[in-house]
């Protein structure tokens, strides 16, 4: 059997060109869309509490910005490369446009492993990092928030690093989300992408006939993105039969107890030891029995070499391209209803959009008002993607890809070719 090994940049080139096939984009369009518009790597020499300087390398990617500012978190892992920040970038140039929020795509990442540092020794290289790359961030021009490795407490730091060194209290505008609530941050931002997932799943379900209640669900990712989607959807009285982590995966034929498997990892921080439940290797996450599969760890995850394993009747996309090319293809020959990650994990791009407006306009919003338009916008992009696939007999991941590159090439020519 041969291997696949799909990148997360090379499975977001595969999908936008396959889209600019689909729209027969003329070249000159098609290479001002591909971009990226900026890529810039910085090296930062922070000092750390011991005494030591530390050499870390930072990436920040502006993908495209044809409908505002670039949007996109900032991953802190010791391998991430240039090419993951720039596939996420572009990842986030599609989804901000189909969810219908006034931002372009953008990334960052910075080189560094978060799960070997003090909390003293990461706010050191978040400011660092700040600083280095002050002039690429701004509300007209970048604006980061958490993604993996990084959090709201690191969100606080870069929003007073920068209002401290422009001499001010707060900042002149809204220059990072994902923000505490004390600082200008917006109630249910942390817990924006889970419900989304579960929204497009409840869509998912109504749209094929499916009742929610008599799911099995499989969830590989127990993150921020996974515990939300978990509690949310144990709610609606769903089996939720496995969880996989880092660490490893619980299996419950009659249904994880999920308040006490969320407590269970807050304490420990993995799902591993839980003893609600059969201890699995993690690996067979994608063999599970089950009727919705939620990946929500990391990119690259369902490949060629496991694809054929999986069960499920749906695939809803919680991570970033937790699929690969190749792997996709067979999914559509199975007959799997996937939900794509542009669509699927759009919520917490969407509410970061409302804090950014909240911190504009220095208002605030109500929970129940934030929820209420989530729940909105996640349905209503959900049907305007499955009525649009079904028009155009495309999968739901060309059908998401047509319609918000779509967008991309109408504001491109609206703004004029000229620079």
């Amino acid at each position: 059997m041969s291997r696949e090994t799909d990148s997360i940049l090379q499975t977001a080139l595969h999908n936008f060109e396959q889209a600019a096939k689909r729209l027969k984009l003329e070249n000159s369009v098609y290479q001002k869309v591909l971009g990226p518009k900026e890529k810039i790597e910085i090296n930062i020499n922070p000092v750390l509490p011991d005494g030591k300087v530390t050499h870390i390398k930072v990436f920040i990617v502006r993908h495209n910005d044809a409908l505002g500012p670039a949007k996109g978190g900032i991953r802190m892992t010791p391998d991430v490369t240039f090419d993951d920040v720039t596939g996420l970038a572009m990842e986030m140039t599609w989804k901000t446009s189909l969810i219908g929020v006034p931002f372009g795509g953008g990334k960052s990442g910075i080189q560094s492993d978060p799960a070997r540092l003090r909390p003293d020794e990461k706010e050191i290289i978040v400011r660092a990092f700040i600083r280095g790359a002050r002039r690429h961030i701004g509300p007209e021009i970048y604006i980061p928030a958490p993604d993996m490795g990084t959090n709201q407490t690191d969100m606080a730091h870069i929003r007073d690093c920068i209002s401290y060194s422009e001499g001010t209290s707060i900042t002149k505008g809204c220059y990072v989300t994902g923000k505490p609530v004390i600082l200008g941050g917006i109630v249910g931002r942390r817990e924006a992408t889970g419900k989304g997932v579960v929204y497009t799943i409840l869509s998912a379900c109504e749209k094929l006939g499916l009742d929610i209640k008599n799911m099995r669900i499989a969830l590989q990712g127990f993150g921020n993105v996974g515990s939300v989607a978990a509690v949310e959807l144990a709610k609606y009285g769903v089996k939720i039969i496995a969880i996989a982590d880092i660490s490893g995966m619980v299996v419950n034929e009659k249904g994880l107890d999920i308040e006490a498997l969320l407590q269970h990892s807050q304490q420990s921080g993995y799902v591993k030891g839980f003893n609600k439940a059969t201890e699995v290797d993690r690996d067979k996450i994608f063999a599970i029995d089950c009727d919705i599969l939620i990946p929500a760890a990391s990119g690259s995850q369902i490949t060629i070499d496991n694809v054929r394993d999986i069960n499920a009747k749906i695939i809803a996309e919680g991570a970033n391209a937790p699929t690969t090319a190749g792997a996709d293809e067979v999914l559509n020959k199975q007959g799997i209803f996937v939900i794509p990650d542009i669509l699927c994990n759009a919520g917490g791009v969407f509410v970061s959009y409302l804090e950014y407006t909240q911190e504009t306009q220095r208002e605030q919003m109500g929970l129940a008002q934030v929820e209420h338009r989530l729940a909105e916008r996640m349905k209503q992009r959900f049907n305007e993607v499955y009525d649009f696939s079904k028009e155009r007999s495309l999968t739901m991941r060309e059908a998401a890809m047509d319609i918000a590159v779509s967008k991309i090439v109408e504001a491109t020519f609206a703004r004029g070719l000229l620079p």
